[in-house]
């Protein structure tokens, strides 16, 4: 007898069925061939998967890392500018 299911599909529109499945396909699928021979890639996408706290976690704290990067910076160029005595202009000729 014919039933119904539930089933998810990549970007690819590959049948899986669990959605872990079917993004760890995709993740594969962004990073290539990795390795000689059968990509690692499936690996490690499962293990991206799997760790996504943490790596959440890890992209936040470069981002906040970029932001004081670009703050520190901004300070030093605007100190910079503090220093630099404006000549005058000379008329033209």
């Amino acid at each position: 007898m014919a039933h119904t299911g539930t089933g998810f599909f990549d970007r690819k529109g590959h049948f899986f069925k669990t959605a872990r499945e079917a993004t760890v396909s995709d993740l594969a699928g962004l990073l290539g061939q990795i390795g000689e021979g059968e990509s690692l890639a499936p690996g490690i996408a499962y293990m991206l998967l799997e760790r996504r706290a943490e790596i959440e976690r890890l992209f936040a704290e470069h981002d906040a890392m970029l932001e004081e990067e670009a703050a520190l910076k901004a300070a030093r160029s605007a100190e910079t500018r503090d220093n630099i005595a404006k000549l005058p202009s000379r008329p033209a000729h």
